[in-house]
């Protein structure tokens, strides 16, 4: 194996936003066969170290390939696009205000205390995402454009940020 390898290098797939999951599962089990420090338990230290590292490496390049916002991020990466999130903050004005209008909705069902609504403004906010990451499966797979790409993925940033709030705030309520 090659540490150099970029991450789908190292589970054998074609660089893409869409991925066959299950696959990559399947992939990610047969190299942690492989690797695993558990085969090596007996083996000298070098081998040891080793496994440990390859082991990382995997579960590294498999937590970032099965989450589409660090995939994308990471096809950006290789592709040479650098998303800027902490230096360019800058966004539209009515994504600004859309997302506005969310975290106030959020902040009124949770102050509330209404569990009904923010299971609402949750699955809404998730088919929006979903349809934001399929325009970015086509900005990526299809279309090669880069650029969009990048502005996508910061939106999406934005929106995976206000999913966690609200799955917060729903657990604070089941508490």
């Amino acid at each position: 194996m090659d540490f150099k390898a970029d991450h789908f290098a190292l589970f054998g797939v074609k660089p893409a936003f869409r991925l066959d999951l299950s696959d990559l599962d399947s992939r990610y089990r047969d190299i942690q066969a492989q690797v695993h420090p558990d085969r090596f338990a007996h083996a000298g230290e070098a081998e040891r170290r080793l496994s440990m590292q390859w082991a990382t490496h995997a579960n590294e390049a498999y937590q970032t390939l099965k989450r589409p916002l660090e995939r994308a991020k990471y096809l950006l990466h290789l592709a040479g696009h650098d998303i800027q999130a902490e230096s360019n903050t800058a966004m539209p004005a009515d994504f600004l205000m859309e997302q506005m209008e969310w975290r106030e909705a959020v902040m009124d069902a949770r102050n509330g205390g209404d569990h009904h609504e923010l299971e609402h403004l949750h699955n809404r906010l998730r088919g929006d995402v979903t349809n934001r990451y399929d325009e970015l499966a086509q900005l990526l797979d299809d279309a090669g454009d880069h650029t969009q790409a990048t502005d996508r993925v910061r939106r999406l940033m934005f929106l995976e940020k206000l999913l966690y709030e609200i799955d917060d705030a729903l657990a604070s309520l089941e508490e």
